[in-house]
């Protein structure tokens, strides 16, 4: 080991004496990952004193002070969890903190460093980001003489880190195989490798980051720390825009690989977690069980290997669950979002859905018609390559393809186009229907000799019961009204519930759809 490294370490020994002052060790627990036969093993960060484990490097950092440093209080950054770290060593202590946050920090966090805190700790809300958010922080410690209590890059909050490491080599459950370190700063990553490799030297340390987070392993290749020019923050606890000055040198000794994972498969990992253990971690804490599952599904693992994965945090935002659900899809399957052209006559849709596999599940339909003898609806499908394949096989023999539109912002968006102008008789409805696989297709066969479908919105919601706004048109007020009647018989059988939109919500519909307003 280098001289920093064997440093590293002396500062995990010494944290033992402090961090379990105010938590205990996190348990360690085996997994059971559908069809993944592997021994896979989480480190349980969440199950921490602040659902996360940034409370061993903050808390080690500041107990490590001077009584003299402490008495003049300190100075910390963060976007989350270092920040209630550090209120919750700020209170044991008894200390005063001043943590800089970003003005767009969710009322929930800032309300956990508090709860945390107390009267100990005063947040000030600044800039757009975290880097904006710690130059303010820096230049105030400056300015004021205090001390910095830095989220990653010093020796002592990483020894702080370093001792959940500790704790899976005294669990008595390695040595593993593989471990799998998320990396924002690097702290934990460099700390975690540090200990692991001296006592199982043979263990294989891989370092996790995101597509678009990756600084560690830019600076890995370049030999030199590079600041990102853009940082997505989907995984909000890892978004670094530069490499640790100190844990750069680390992690390129100490970590044997670095692997990206995607937005996608993060969520794949958080869906997985929840499966297994009805957990649900922040996107940040399942990027290591996304790596592993990556590498699962790539052959890169053995059946025979044992292997880790930090959960490092559960502190996410309430409101992001819907958006990691859609992105997690159905039963781990992918999702895909295809525009499928079709011909502008009655039964078109009914035609496509019926080409789409049993074992695959539509998600999401967008279609409002348009000019042109040909439209092109939106379905989210999810399922397997397999699926994919067939659907694809499929419309080929109708002389078709499907373009796959699942990274264009409009379909993200939900921006489904539509021109008012070109319908005639048009009726507007909510339906609730049973989500059974093909209770739609019932339903459009029920009425397909009568209506054509000029628009619908659907969203699955993981509710037994679907819900959708659909438009349907009509050559005449006969076969309308023919339409209606039927409907009215449907519901409660094939349809559970379906009535047509107000008069008010029909015109709002169609004004805002028409194309002088777009």
């Amino acid at each position: 080991m280098s001289v920093l490294s064997e440093k590293l370490f002396q500062e995990i020994l010494l944290a033992r004496q402090r961090v379990y002052e105010v938590g205990k060790p996190t348990p360690l627990q085996k997994l059971n990952l559908r069809d993944i036969p592997a021994a896979v093993y989480a480190k349980r960060e969440d199950l921490g004193p602040i659902k996360a484990y940034k409370w061993r490097g903050a808390y080690n950092c500041m107990a490590a002070l001077t009584p003299e440093q402490r008495a003049g209080g300190v100075v910390a950054a963060s976007a989350g969890n270092h920040a209630q770290g550090v209120a919750l060593a700020a209170r044991h202590l008894n200390c005063k903190a001043r943590i800089f946050m970003p003005l767009s920090t969710p009322e929930v966090k800032q309300r956990e460093v508090r709860r945390h805190g107390g009267d100990h700790v005063e947040i000030v809300l600044h800039g757009d980001s975290y880097d904006a958010a710690s130059a303010a922080a820096h230049a105030y410690a400056r300015q004021n003489h205090l001390t910095f209590v830095h989220p990653y890059d010093d020796l002592v909050t990483m020894g702080g880190q370093g001792t959940l490491a500790d704790e899976v080599v005294m669990s008595g459950e390695g040595p593993f195989d593989r471990v799998y370190v998320q990396i924002g700063g690097g702290g934990m990553a460099a700390a975690t490798a540090c200990w692991i490799k001296k006592f199982w030297p043979q263990a294989k340390v891989i370092g996790v980051e995101g597509v678009d987070q990756a600084s560690m392993k830019l600076a890995i290749e370049k030999g030199e720390r590079t600041s990102l020019e853009y940082v997505d923050v989907f995984c909000d606890g890892t978004a670094v825009r530069t490499a640790g000055e100190n844990t750069f040198p680390l992690c390129r000794e100490l970590i044997d690989e670095f692997v990206t994972v995607t937005n996608d498969e993060v969520c794949h990992a958080m869906r997985a977690m929840w499966d297994s253990s009805r957990v649900v971690p922040e996107a940040s804490g399942a990027m290591g069980l996304a790596a592993f599952m990556q590498q699962w599904q790539h052959g890169e693992i053995g059946e025979k290997e044992k292997c880790l994965v930090i959960i490092s945090g559960a502190n996410m935002d309430f409101s992001q669950m819907g958006l990691v659900a859609r992105m997690a899809g159905i039963d781990g399957c992918e999702t895909r979002y295809l525009r499928i052209p079709m011909e502008t006559k009655r039964g078109q849709i009914l035609k496509y859905l019926r080409s789409v596999p049993e074992g695959a599940t539509i998600v999401d339909v967008q279609y409002g018609r348009v000019a042109g003898e040909i439209q092109y609806p939106v379905f989210g499908v999810a399922g397997t390559q397999s699926d994919f394949e067939i659907i694809e096989q499929r419309l080929a023999e109708k002389g078709l393809k499907a373009e796959d539109v699942s990274n264009d912002e409009d379909v993200r968006f939900r921006m489904i186009h539509y021109d008012a102008e070109r319908l005639s008789h048009p009726v507007f409805v909510q339906i609730e229907f049973s989500e059974r696989p093909g209770a739609f297709l019932d339903f459009m066969a029920a009425i397909g000799d009568l209506a054509s479908l000029c628009y619908f919105n659907y969203v699955y919601s993981g509710e037994r019961v679907g819900r959708a706004l659909m438009g349907m048109e009509f050559e005449s007020r006969e076969d309308r009204d023919i339409c209606r009647a039927r409907a009215d018989k449907l519901a409660g059988t094939v349809i559970q519930g379906i009535h047509e939109v107000s008069p008010a919500a029909r015109k709002r519909i169609l004004d805002t759809m028409s194309p002088s307003s777009c």
